[in-house]
């Protein structure tokens, strides 16, 4: 437990790629610990058991990845032995190498923990600490749109998606899909001060954790179009016809190819066979008439392309972590909320949608 005496220094590393919501939560909670309950509640000032630092390469004012300008407390090679250190999420497309651009930062995570420090990061924050080498061996998690990729680069590692919060070997602590960052920073402010002023922060800010698998908001169509043409003309054609009959079979004879040859080269464009491709893009559809309908789950399966629907509603949990129904009853209210919420769009202008969206 923090003394008020020796407040904690938290490293929170600032990058050119970070995301200042991330970034300046995690500082807004750690500096408000304590001091805004006592505010609220007309007590004597209270001070912080936290002193997070933004902490960067160069200790020069730099624009962040979403155009927010950021001025950092030290440099790498100033900043004060922390206690702890955390990567915030990165703006990096999902496999793009980091390692290289990071040195710096990569050894100064290493020597910060061989030092004693706690090392944290949120969402794709791991991307960094990946690179360190510290998860070699050890289960870890990181937003559900890189664990992918993280899982090709670095198989050593075993990565879980569909967990919110990892604790990795010693002293390292990490969260997975966007605000799971919450769990986080209450994690570390627990840890530290007491389960008592993590819950006050958790009142105070609103922060409901809840228990919503991170997949289950994955979104299973993601990757795009393969860079194979053949393929990708494949994967333009199954995804208006992925609920006919035997949707692989009219890809392999829209391929000319064999089907053993179809089904490699399908495979090493996408990283998926072409079964478990059409798989992603039913259950994707069936999550969209899950959130928007109240069709039974029987008819869900069967507009998807499935006769079976204990086949579906297994293959559904498998994938999302929910089974139909507990994700129609998840999503379904926030679904019609939103649409109850969406008056017309403001003098006049017309609605943007996905096909209006300059790609």
């Amino acid at each position: 437990m923090a003394d008020s005496l020796a407040p904690i220094t938290v490293a929170l590393l600032a990058t050119p790629d970070s995301t200042a919501s991330t970034l300046f939560g995690f500082f807004d909670c750690l500096a408000g610990t304590r001091r805004d309950w006592s505010l609220l509640h007309g007590e004597p000032e209270a001070t912080s058991p936290f002193r997070p630092l933004l902490v960067s390469r160069h200790c020069e004012t730099f624009t962040a990845a979403n155009g927010v300008r950021i001025t950092p407390d030290a440099a790498l090679a100033d900043c004060p032995a922390p206690q702890v250190l955390c990567i915030t999420d990165l703006a990096v497309p999902p496999g793009e190498p980091v390692a290289q651009r990071y040195d710096a930062e990569v050894r100064w995570v290493r020597e910060a923990h061989a030092a004693g420090a706690l090392v944290a990061s949120a969402c794709s924050g791991a991307v960094l600490l990946a690179c360190t080498g510290l998860l070699d061996g050890l289960e870890a998690t990181s937003h559900w749109a890189y664990c992918d990729a993280l899982r090709r680069l670095y198989p050593r590692t075993r990565w879980h998606p569909e967990r919110g919060l990892v604790a990795a070997g010693e002293r390292i602590l990490m969260a997975g899909s966007g605000v799971a960052w919450h769990l986080l920073v209450l994690a570390l402010i627990a840890r530290f001060a007491g389960p008592q002023e993590a819950m006050r922060v958790a009142r105070i800010n609103l922060m409901d954790p809840g228990q919503t698998p991170p997949v289950a908001y994955a979104s299973l169509t993601r990757g795009g179009c393969a860079a194979d043409p053949l393929v990708a003309r494949c994967q333009a054609w199954v995804a208006m016809n992925y609920a006919c009959e035997s949707p692989v079979g009219h890809m392999v004879a829209l391929s000319g190819l064999a089907e053993r040859t179809f089904k490699r080269r399908f495979t090493q464009a996408t990283g998926m066979t072409p079964l478990e491709y059409v798989h992603t893009l039913r259950l994707e559809e069936a999550k969209q008439m899950l959130e928007s309908g109240d069709a039974p789950v029987e008819a869900v399966a069967l507009e998807v392309g499935y006769q079976d629907a204990s086949f579906f509603g297994r293959l559904f949990r498998r994938h999302v972590g929910l089974t139909p129904a507990q994700y129609r009853r998840r999503f379904g209210p926030l679904s019609r909320r939103l649409h109850d919420l969406q008056g017309p769009p403001p003098g006049g202008l017309p609605r943007l949608s996905s096909r209006t969206l300059p790609q």
